[in-house]
């Protein structure tokens, strides 16, 4: 498993995905108040906190792409 994901994009996915998943917690805005769109918000941004810590993506490596500077 090699790193395919950069700093840049490791700082903007780790963001992202805390927001995705603090947000429906203080239900800000309202709109999590649906239970299913509460619950998809906090999988994909667990899915994207996890991509940041491990520096891989597996969508980036079944596509080719790479943002991490060799």
């Amino acid at each position: 498993m090699s790193n395919n994901v950069g700093n840049i994009d490791r700082i903007v996915r780790g963001l992202l995905g805390l927001l995705l998943i603090i947000a429906p917690l203080l239900n800000i805005p309202a709109i999590w108040s649906s239970a299913a769109l509460a619950y998809g918000s906090m999988a994909a941004g667990l899915v994207l906190v996890v991509t940041a810590v491990l520096r891989f993506c597996p969508l980036y490596r079944m596509l080719g792409v790479s943002t991490c500077k060799l």
